[in-house]
C-alpha cells in the first residue's frame, strides 16, 4: 500500500472525468464503436504484456526498454485512429488543440531528459573501458602504476552512481504536471470527438504510468511514480489498474529499504567494480615484497616477481572477465532503450509537426473560401 511521502496520488483530484468524456444516454454509431473497441482492445493486450515476470525485472533497462516500445507503439496506434476517423482539423475544439499541444511539449522535455541520463551512464563506461583495457589478463600483466591507475578509475565510477543529469531531475515535476491536466475538456455533439478524446486520454494515462515507472527507476525514488484511478468504463482498465498496482507497489517497496537499490544491469556492474576494486588494493603488499630483498640478490627478487604475477595473473582473470561481462550487458541495454528513447521522441515531434501543417492548411483554406465568397 502507498504512504503519503511515496510521491504523486489520485489524479485528477477534482470533478468526475468520466462523465465529462461520456454524457448520459450517449451513443455511437456502430463503425466508431468498432475504432473505438479496437484501439482499446489493442492498449489492453499491450499493456498485458508489461506485467513482469519477477521482481528485479522491473528495474531493469530491459524492463524499461519493452515499456518505451509499447508506448510508442500506442502513440502510433492513436495517428491511425486519427485517419480512420477521418476528423479534419477545421473541426478540432480549440481545446482539443491547446491540450495536445501542452502534453505533446511535456513529452519531449521528458525525452530530452530522460536521454540526458542515458547519455551520462554512456558516457561513465568510458571509465570502465580503460579498466578492462589495462586488466587485460591475457597479455602482459599491468603494471603496479597501471593498477593503481585503474583502481582510482574504479573509484570514480562507483562514486558517479549517485549523480544525476539535471535536465532528468527536472523530469519528475513535468510528469506531475502532465498528470494534472488529465482532466479532459467537455465534448459537444461530436461522436468522433467523444471517441478521440477516450484515446487521448487512454495514451496519457499508459504515458504517465509508463514515465513515471522509469524515472524512478532509473532515480532509485519512488517519488515519481503516480497512482491513478481509473474507471472500468474502458476495455484497458482492468488490466491497467491489476498492471500498475502491481508495479508500483513492487517498486515502492524495493526502494523503501535503507539499502541503495539500482538497476539490474547498473548492480551487476557495481558488484563486479567493488571485488576488483578490492582486490587491487592489495597491489601495495606486492611491491613492498619486492622493494625489500636484498639489492644483491636481485635475480631472485625478479623471480619472486615473475612468480607473483603468474599467482596474480589467476587471480585476477574471473573478477576482470565478470566485469568485461556486466558491462557490456550495461552497455548494450542503454544503447537499445536510447535507441527507443529517440524513436519516441521522433513520433511525439512528428506528430506536433503534422498536426501544425493541418493546422496551416485549414488556415489557407478558410481564407480562400472567405476570398471568393467576398467576389
Amino acid at each position: 500500500m502507498s504512504r503519503p511521502h511515496d510521491g504523486y496520488h489520485s489524479f485528477p483530484p477534482f470533478g468526475n472525468p468520466f462523465r465529462i468524456i461520456f454524457p448520459k444516454g450517449s451513443n455511437l454509431p456502430p463503425k466508431l464503436l468498432t475504432l473505438q473497441n479496437s484501439f482499446e482492445q489493442t492498449l489492453a493486450d499491450n499493456l498485458r504484456k508489461l506485467k513482469p515476470k519477477e521482481i528485479s525485472d522491473i528495474l531493469s533497462l530491459s524492463w524499461m526498454r519493452h515499456a518505451m516500445e509499447s508506448l510508442s507503439e500506442t502513440h502510433t496506434n492513436i495517428k491511425i485512429l486519427l485517419n480512420d476517423l477521418e476528423l479534419p482539423v477545421s473541426e478540432w475544439d480549440e481545446n482539443w488543440i491547446n491540450m495536445y499541444f501542452d502534453d505533446s511539449l511535456k513529452l519531449l522535455d521528458i525525452c530530452i531528459g530522460l536521454s540526458s541520463e542515458l547519455s551520462r551512464l554512456d558516457q561513465s563506461q568510458l571509465l570502465l573501458k580503460y579498466v578492462l583495457y589495462v586488466m587485460d589478463c591475457s597479455g602482459k600483466f599491468p603494471s603496479s602504476k597501471q593498477i593503481k591507475r585503474a583502481r582510482g578509475y574504479l573509484h570514480d565510477w562507483m562514486q558517479q552512481l549517485d549523480s544525476r543529469s539535471p535536465k532528468f531531475e527536472n523530469c519528475p515535476a513535468i510528469l506531475q504536471g502532465l498528470a494534472r491536466t488529465l482532466c479532459l475538456a467537455k465534448v459537444k455533439n461530436s461522436a468522433k470527438g467523444k471517441v478521440l478524446m477516450r484515446a487521448f486520454y487512454a495514451v496519457k494515462v499508459e504515458t504517465i504510468f509508463v514515465c513515471g515507472v522509469i524515472l524512478a527507476a532509473l532515480s532509485g525514488c519512488s517519488k515519481p511514480l503516480i497512482d491513478l484511478h481509473i474507471s472500468e468504463s474502458f476495455l484497458w482498465s482492468k488490466v491497467f489498474n491489476d498492471l500498475q498496482a502491481d508495479v508500483n507497489e513492487k517498486i515502492r517497496g524495493l526502494l523503501s529499504s535503507e539499502k541503495v537499490v539500482l538497476l539490474k544491469e547498473l548492480e551487476a556492474v557495481d558488484t563486479c567494480a567493488k571485488k576488483l576494486y578490492d582486490l587491487s588494493s592489495g597491489i601495495d603488499d606486492l611491491e613492498d615484497i619486492v622493494r625489500h630483498r636484498d639489492d644483491d640478490n636481485h635475480e631472485e627478487a625478479m623471480t619472486l616477481e615473475k612468480s607473483i604475477s603468474q599467482e596474480e595473473r589467476e587471480r585476477w582473470q574471473k573478477p576482470v572477465s565478470d566485469l568485461a561481462d556486466s558491462a557490456k550487458k550495461l552497455a548494450d541495454g542503454i544503447d537499445l532503450l536510447s535507441e527507443q528513447s529517440r524513436d519516441f521522441f521522433k513520433i511525439v515531434l512528428t506528430g506536433r509537426d503534422t498536426l501544425l501543417c493541418k493546422l496551416r492548411e485549414s488556415d489557407v483554406t478558410q481564407e480562400y473560401r472567405v476570398h471568393k465568397s467576398t467576389k
